[in-house]
């Protein structure tokens, strides 16, 4: 254990770190490897991301963590197995990226795993008397740490619920020691599979800092495309395209008393799934509805709610500039509608010098760089972002 501690201790007092993120999401599509040299530590960060892929699930992976996946009721064995059984595979995952990338192992100091997230529960959501907010992610990184051979750290969320928080978003933390600028007020708006947006004010303080979830970003559309077209996503919104929204539907989906809760808040797949649209599709009494009107009502949601909830944080009249990331990015017709609903200027978060792709992986990354050799970061008295360290650190033996 020693040996562990004293490399720990050494990895801390480098100049830099060399530091592999991992994601993977709720889409289930694959896991984010990205490769990061990082220097210093809080707003003195200093990333450069070296390499990055994302390796595809197969479809009976996906199969396997479906059956527990944003599920209340669950084979309680089939969970256990999952554990280590994901810690794994994304083990494996890593040491053949590292041997295609002919990166030997002992080149990277940690590992900084996010883990699979199979059931969010914030107290807002579960609204049972006595009990906390509550998160879980799979993945075990002391499989990942043995299998691999390197120091890793996983299971972040638990410290921010234990603080205070409600597990997420965690992006807030890595978006403010990379990307706040001084004379610019940024959002960085991620659509993964729930969508969530982080606020940096013009005047980098932290206090003001501010970030939540808004509701669905690519969830509800890919669950409709796999189901109708046989299809992973809908690829550039080209389906969204060729249908036509439906207001009827529309309102009633936005009745969802999620979006009358106040911010900051979270949310994921438990809220968002078949039930909750084919509820609304039946109240509407639309079951005549094309597909591809589905397709496009439920990307005009995304976009909506996007829109509301950021509307809801600014100041009127406050100029801004949205730099969005994840899966959604790449939707014509949801980036089109967020432009158009918010009359803001809109880009690419690659304009500052990050993969869309790998951001959520790259700031993994960060907040294992802040647990090893950060300081404490101020984020101001406020719900949702606890000035924590997070991360439990896994020895490979």
């Amino acid at each position: 254990m020693k040996k562990h501690i004293d490399k720990l201790h050494k990895i801390a007092h480098q100049r830099s770190r060399k530091i592999i993120g991992l994601m993977s999401g709720t889409s289930l599509d694959g896991l984010d490897i990205a490769v990061c040299n990082v220097e210093g530590s809080g707003t003195d960060t200093a990333l450069t991301l070296e390499k990055f892929t994302t390796v595809p699930y197969d479809e009976d992976f996906r199969n396997e963590i479906r059956k527990v996946f944003a599920k209340r009721e669950i084979d309680f064995q089939q969970l256990c197995l999952l554990n280590p059984y994901i810690g794994i595979r994304h083990g494996q995952m890593i040491l053949d990226c590292l041997e295609n990338w002919n990166i030997p192992m002992t080149n990277i100091d940690l590992i900084a795993s996010h883990g699979q997230t199979v059931f969010h529960a914030p107290k807002k959501q579960h609204k049972l008397t006595g009990f906390p907010n509550a998160t879980l992610q799979i993945g075990d990184g002391d499989h990942i740490a043995v299998k691999t051979n390197i120091i890793t750290l996983s299971d972040f969320r638990q410290k921010h619920i234990a603080a205070g928080g409600e597990g997420a978003p965690l992006a807030v933390y890595g978006d403010y020691f990379l990307f706040s600028k001084k004379g610019e007020n940024r959002i960085l708006l991620n659509m993964g599979g729930i969508a969530n947006f982080t606020f940096l004010p013009a005047n980098q303080d932290a206090e003001v800092v501010f970030t939540t979830d808004t509701g669905p970003g690519n969830t509800l559309l890919d669950a409709y495309t796999r189901r109708f077209f046989h299809k992973p996503y809908d690829k550039d919104g080209e389906i969204a395209a060729s249908g036509k929204v439906n207001a009827v539907l529309l309102e009633e989906l936005k009745s969802l008393s999620f979006f009358k809760l106040p911010y900051p808040k979270t949310t994921g797949p438990e809220v968002f799934n078949f039930n909750y649209v084919e509820s609304a599709i039946q109240k509407s009494k639309l079951t005549s509805l094309t597909r591809q009107d589905i397709i496009a009502t439920l990307t005009a949601l995304s976009a909506d709610t996007i829109s509301d909830a950021i509307r809801n944080v600014m100041d009127t009249g406050e100029a801004f500039t949205i730099y969005a990331s994840g899966g959604g990015a790449h939707n014509a017709v949801l980036m089109a509608r967020i432009r158009e609903n918010l009359s803001a200027t809109v880009k690419l978060i690659d304009e500052l010098g990050i993969s869309g792709d790998a951001k959520e992986a790259v700031l993994f990354a960060v907040l294992a760089n802040e647990a090893i050799a950060g300081t404490d970061s101020f984020f101001g008295e406020k719900d949702g972002v606890p000035g924590v360290s997070m991360g439990k650190i896994s020895f490979p033996g």
